[in-house]
């Protein structure tokens, strides 16, 4: 028995992004394709099979420690950017401003998709870590392009700001792609 169930939602890859130099700020530059391996995105200052532990595992571990890196990749909806947007009181957020990796289009309530779902197609398929809770980070980006708007963004983007994930099977993923969701077979956790 299948322990990943698929759906019938479809997102179509509406955006991609690349950040090479970390150093440089968290904005990504808009590309046509990405390179998707074990590792990563080809070229992405975030790939690695491992990172050190930030601040979102210090439950967990002290900060610094190697752990697998599950944050090779930061996923949207566009949906969801353009509720952010609204919010904001701006007509459009470039993807860019925010580290976004792959914007996707069709999934509804995309940054509650379950933990451990998978981004299928017949090329590639991501797996999805968890929510990516929004923060300060994108704020000098926004505010730089946007001026007054960037300290808008953290609020605004509470529940919405995506899922990190990684690369389960290597392929290239390209602009206008779909990428079927799989969820995982089981029960929602009760408390």
């Amino acid at each position: 028995m299948p322990a990943l169930v698929p759906t019938d939602y479809v997102g179509c890859v509406m955006w991609l992004g690349l950040n090479e130099t970390r150093a440089a700020g968290l904005g990504n530059r808009a590309v046509e394709a990405l390179d998707m391996r074990f590792s990563g995105p080809v070229g992405e200052s975030r790939r690695g099979l491992t990172r050190a532990s930030c601040s979102r595992v210090v439950s967990q571990y002290p900060r610094g420690t190697e752990i697998r890196n599950t944050r090779q990749i930061c996923l949207m909806s566009a949906e969801e950017l353009a509720q952010i947007s609204a919010e904001m009181g701006v007509d459009a957020l470039d993807p860019a401003l925010l580290g976004v990796s792959v914007l996707l289009e069709g999934i509804p309530d995309f940054t509650h998709i379950p933990p451990s779902s998978r981004l299928v197609n017949g090329a590639l398929s991501l797996t999805v870590d968890m929510e990516n809770r929004p923060c300060h980070l994108p704020a000098k980006g926004i505010e730089a392009a946007m001026p007054g708007k960037g300290g808008l963004f953290k609020a605004a983007a509470k529940g919405r700001r995506g899922v990190t994930g990684w690369v389960e099977r290597e392929g290239v993923l390209k602009l206008g792609d779909e990428l079927r969701l799989h969820v995982p077979g089981q029960r929602a956790w009760h408390r």
